[in-house]
């Protein structure tokens, strides 16, 4: 997809030269030959940046800029200058001009300042979409991920929210099973209720009881009171059982009676309680396994597995880093009273080529650490922990780029041996190289190296 760029100038040979040259360049190309003609065609939309004359009849470069500035303040504008007006040419740039060149334009200079304003403009407009996905996660409950893999977890979640049945997720640990479940509960009818939590694995075989199902007063030693069970307080809402696979035979037995039945008693107590509960659960274990080993029922292996929700590592959806990590930055920036920008092409290498063995957990630890050793405005590869730090490579992640080859020969060697090295993913490449995607996408393009992949 081409640039669009707009010439405004009042005299007739440097806006047709100028637009004869960047055609040549294969930009999209639309002039005027006045401020009040040029903003008309700002107002109407796809223009990617602005090149000005300074001084001209009627409507002046300044107030085409001041114009550009207050309502389309993400287009980039370019003043031209005559050797005169460089002192207002300078107040522009304090106005929010991008560059100012003066008069005899040197081309070769002016295609530069417009190749750098345009990378920079869809950076930024790449990070806006960004902080959008991020904010747009909120009505999942932080489910952040725009992945294949994430898309198929957040739509059987749409689907599944609003039903009474039970909810399998399983999921290596640390990649956001809980989230899973509260997302769940957030999106049904059950959400003006609060979600309670038991985390099985954290609990005896006699406490887990007594947590679950309550107990009455005098049931144990220490039962110096009646104490209400989590199932007993989930009514009307939904209980999160954590690490199911981890509970003994006989908490296996009343869980499922509950699940069949909605009853149960308090332990010590004779009273039989009614409860309306909706069950999800989790494990990092393949419960099928433990049914083969005689490790878990079966009855209440299948009675939880009506709905199943694989959570898959961070690993096999590593598109989602750059949105984990813009959402880490901003939670940490505000925690640490901090105003870090981003993260440095050399540390973004490294956290794409890092497997992420503790999941999401990983990379929300590693970038609250990153964060507070960072003293500049982005993070830095010498910012990371050291197990994350160590995949930037060797010697052997270089790229050799032969003397005496043209500038373009070198830009075409660094992006063909940088995609070939994340698997033809241009997302991935483009931040990597810290440039946008459509400008990677024009330059294979251009040199005939678009195979359509990702």
């Amino acid at each position: 997809m081409k640039f669009t760029l707009l010439i405004i100038d009042d005299e007739k040979n440097i806006r047709e030269g100028l637009a004869a040259n960047f055609e040549m360049e294969d930009y999209n190309v639309k002039t005027a030959s006045s401020g009040e003609e040029g903003l008309a065609l700002i107002e109407k939309g796809d223009i990617d940046l602005v090149i000005t004359d300074l001084r001209m009849p009627g409507m002046s470069g300044e107030q085409v800029l001041a114009k550009v500035t207050a309502e389309t303040p993400g287009i980039p504008v370019i003043v031209l200058t005559g050797h005169g007006s460089i002192d207002s040419a300078v107040d522009a740039m304090r106005h929010g001009a991008y560059d100012f060149l003066t008069k005899p334009l040197n081309l070769d200079q002016l295609g530069m300042i417009v190749k750098r304003a345009l990378e920079s403009r869809e950076m930024s407009l790449q990070h806006q979409q960004l902080k959008k996905q991020v904010e747009d996660a909120g009505s999942l409950k932080g489910m952040i991920g725009t992945s294949a893999a994430m898309q198929k977890v957040q739509d059987t979640i749409k689907k599944v929210a609003e039903s009474k049945a039970s909810v399998l997720i399983t999921g290596e640990s640390g990649v956001g099973k809980e989230l899973v479940a509260r997302a769940i509960h957030n999106l049904s009818s059950r959400k003006d209720k609060t979600m309670i939590n038991v985390h099985c694995a954290a609990l005896s075989e006699t406490l887990l009881e007594s947590e679950l199902f309550g107990h009455e007063k005098g049931a144990f030693t220490g039962a110096d009171h009646l104490q209400k069970g989590r199932f007993e307080l989930a009514h009307g809402s939904t209980i999160f059982l954590d690490e199911i696979g981890e509970i003994d035979k006989s908490t296996q037995i009343k869980i499922l009676r509950v699940l069949q039945e909605k009853k149960f008693e308090r332990v010590g107590g004779e009273q039989t309680i009614e409860v309306d509960v909706r069950v999800v659960a989790a494990t990092n274990r393949n419960l099928e396994e433990e049914v083969k080993a005689g490790n878990f029922r079966e009855d209440l292996y299948y009675r939880l597995n009506v709905i199943h929700i694989h959570v898959p590592p961070l690993r096999e959806r590593k598109d989602d880093i750059p949105l984990l990590m813009a959402a880490f930055l901003d939670e940490f920036n505000k925690e640490n009273g901090k105003n870090i920008k981003g993260v440095d092409n050399r540390a973004k290498s490294a956290m794409f080529k890092y497997d992420w063995p503790g999941n999401i957990r990983e990379l929300r630890n590693c970038m609250e650490s990153a964060v507070v050793m960072c003293s500049g405005e982005e993070i830095t590869l010498e910012d990371l922990p050291p197990t994350v730090s160590s995949r930037s490579g060797d010697g052997s992640d270089c790229i050799s780029v032969p003397m005496g080859v043209t500038l373009e020969e070198a830009e075409k060697t660094i992006i063909q041996e940088t995609l070939a090295a994340n698997k033809n993913n241009k997302s991935h490449t483009a931040q990597i190289l810290g440039i946008g995607r459509k400008t990677l996408q024009r330059k294979l393009s251009e040199w005939g190296l678009d195979d359509g992949n990702v």
